[in-house]
């Protein structure tokens, strides 16, 4: 069930655009901000408030890889994989984060801090390679920042 808060957010956004399904991706990023996902149970929720099916809503859901459909951890790393910071070396800075985290690209640390994501553009090409932790823009990645950025986290 949406919570009263989500449902404010939600509602008060109806406003801004001109039908439901307009509001589609805002909704599902106000109940992803709240819980770390979107349910099946949100979905379903949300359908009901929007008057949309479930089906639409979870297309939309699919096709924006911003929308998480799946638990992430308590922080999300979202590690570039476009071709100007493959060029810059993303590969070996991912692989560094897989491995420092102790997942694969697409899991969840064991202690639930960290899911690690790829993501087609950050938009930071000139100071590739870049990732982006729970909104945090960071460039120019190397090794040993890697270490710096993960310890603020910890």
């Amino acid at each position: 069930m949406l919570t009263a808060e989500e449902r404010e957010e939600i509602e008060s956004k109806l406003a801004d655009y001109p039908n439901t399904q307009a509001v589609a991706i805002e909704a599902m990023l106000i109940v992803q901000r709240h819980q770390g996902w979107v349910s099946d149970e949100k979905l379903h929720d949300l359908s009901d408030l929007l008057r949309l099916s479930v089906a639409n809503l979870d297309g939309v859901a699919t096709f924006y890889n911003l929308i998480r459909r799946r638990p992430v951890g308590r922080h999300v790393a979202l590690i570039c994989d476009s071709v100007s910071c493959w060029i810059m070396g993303s590969e070996r800075m991912r692989d560094r984060l897989c491995d420092r985290l102790g997942t694969s690209v697409g899991g969840t640390t064991s202690d639930g801090q960290f899911t690690l994501l790829p993501i087609v553009c950050l938009g930071a090409c000139d100071h590739a390679p870049a990732m982006m932790i729970d909104g945090t823009l960071h460039e120019d990645l190397n090794e040993r920042k890697i270490e710096e950025i993960l310890a603020q986290y910890t």
